[in-house]
């Protein structure tokens, strides 16, 4: 392990536990540094520290950090970019729990660290820039989603830092980073935001931007880097399986006979039944007439509903993992033999298997980060979900999924991407609400849009921003005849609509609390 410590622009001390005098690299610029060492010491671990971070720097934790080679850890209480960056990215990267191990793009100078490995692989698609701070969002911007595993990481700095740095990019930097990492609407509508939303009119760092290009990185480079956990993840191996259906037999009864063919058994399958209907009965009879070399536990219940019927199930998981599953979907015999595996490898306690149609075609690559969660295609690691439900708000709506995974992301749990296995999603024509719920606001005299589940979503999970990011974004789609014939009354009906979204929301989640 190398340590630099520095002053924000330059060196200013070396630690290392290699042999050999380094007093000629002080003042020394820390990027081109990061890069002469990575190419000398191959197998290092490379650490960066502002020197007023010294001695709260957690050198023994950072070891442990690097399970595997393919990481890019740092730290700071603040971001370099501030929360305008949300008027280009809709994603769960830029709104960051500092609290606990959490994944995104955005990295600092504070403290951070890097296997010279992954400088060595990359340093081809890099430069050395004089701003370390915006190197080191630019590299984990692009390396990020080519399979390289990017954490904000609080275990960095033994303390909480008592110094809350202020993000110190400016309007033209966030222009400028948004051409070269972002599709080119993206300034003209960063621009809008900025003009509709905070008055600015930054014409000059709008066209400023116009003259720098699109940053990449090489997928191949990173893959050639193995990925291989020494993590101690998995130890008893065992594994249930959640399964809610609905009026769907004969698709379930293909499952479960999938699952009986395993070469790596379940130990529980877990069925929720529902039937909504007075009086109605399970029809699920091949649960008992035939043996099942697994525990099979089956729960009926006449509330419709999968939030409340995976939230039974959740109460009735035993085995170190969980596979939580569709009750229409098709895999190959060694799923669960190779998702035992997957855990081993990566080190990681949550991932999705590529779901696919028969429409579709998955292209295997490593594995990767993954922003969204699906219930329906998840493997967990079984701890991870203790005390965790599906939050009612979003039942018979959209993006119960997504809390979920949220809820396992502000744990410190990632999800993962893993497309070298795949699971077949049959949508069977009995898919979706096959009853018909009574929602709130379905009589509304104004119909809210969007959904207020969705809206629920974003008021949890977004920043201002990106909140109003995609409300303009949603206007400019919409836009219709109606806009140009009468513009006036056509803004007028989008607020109210929006505002009844919102104004639902706010029910839904007073609800949960």
């Amino acid at each position: 392990m190398i340590i630099f410590y520095h002053n924000k622009y330059t060196i200013t001390e070396i630690v290392s536990t290699e042999t050999g005098n380094f007093s000629n690299q002080i003042n020394r610029n820390i990027v081109t540094a990061l890069f002469d060492f990575a190419t000398k010491f191959k197998d290092e671990i490379l650490v960066w520290c502002h020197e007023s971070e010294k001695d709260n720097l957690n050198v023994t934790e950072i070891q442990h950090l690097f399970h595997h080679k393919k990481f890019l850890f740092s730290y700071n209480s603040s971001n370099y970019f501030d929360n305008q960056l949300g008027y280009i990215e809709d994603s769960l990267y830029i709104k960051i729990n500092k609290e606990v191990n959490y994944a995104t793009w955005q990295m600092s100078s504070r403290v951070g660290a890097i296997h010279a490995m992954v400088l060595n692989a990359c340093k081809d698609d890099l430069k050395a820039e004089n701003n370390f701070d915006y190197f080191l969002n630019s590299f984990a911007k692009r390396a990020m989603a080519n399979g390289l595993f990017c954490y904000s990481q609080p275990k960095l700095l033994i303390h909480k830092s008592a110094l809350n740095e202020v993000p110190q990019s400016n309007l033209y930097e966030l222009f400028k980073f948004t051409k070269q990492h972002y599709k080119a609407r993206w300034i003209f509508l960063l621009f809008f935001n900025l003009m509709l939303f905070e008055k600015k009119f930054p014409v000059l760092p709008f066209l400023n931007s116009l003259f720098y290009k699109r940053r990449k990185i090489n997928l191949e480079v990173l893959n050639q880097i193995p990925l291989e956990s020494n993590k101690k993840l998995v130890e008893h191996g065992t594994l249930d399986v959640l399964i809610p259906t609905i009026g769907r037999k004969e698709y379930l009864l293909n499952v479960l006979n999938n699952l009986a063919a395993q070469t790596y058994l379940p130990q529980n399958v877990i069925i929720i039944e529902q039937n909504p209907e007075d009086n109605s009965q399970s029809n699920l009879d091949f649960i008992q007439n035939q043996k099942w070399p697994f525990v099979v536990k089956h729960h009926f219940t006449h509330q419709a509903g999968a939030c409340n019927a995976r939230n039974i199930g959740l109460s009735l998981i035993e085995s170190e993992f969980t596979f939580m599953a569709d009750d229409d979907i098709v895999f190959e015999n060694n799923l669960l033999e190779e998702a035992i595996k997957t855990f081993k490898q990566t080190g990681n306690e949550v991932f999705l298997v590529a779901c696919h149609l028969k429409s579709q075609t998955i292209v295997p690559q490593l594995p990767l980060q993954f922003p969204v969660f699906g219930a329906g295609h998840a493997f967990v690691k079984s701890s991870c979900i203790k005390k965790l439900k599906f939050t009612m708000g979003f039942e018979f709506g959209f993006g119960e999924d997504a809390d979920f995974g949220m809820q396992l992301r502000n744990k410190g749990f990632d999800v993962l991407y893993i497309s070298t296995q795949t699971i077949l999603h049959l949508k069977a024509p009995m898919g979706g609400f096959r009853t018909k719920p009574i929602l709130k606001w379905q009589n509304d005299a104004i119909t809210p849009k969007p959904s207020p589940t969705v809206m629920l979503y974003r008021l949890l999970y977004d920043t201002k921003e990106q909140t109003r990011n995609y409300k303009s974004t949603l206007f400019i789609k919409n836009l219709n005849s109606n806009f140009f014939l009468n513009p006036f009354k056509y803004v007028k009906t989008f607020k109210q609509k929006w505002n009844r979204s919102v104004y639902w929301a706010n029910v839904l989640n007073k609800q949960q609390s």
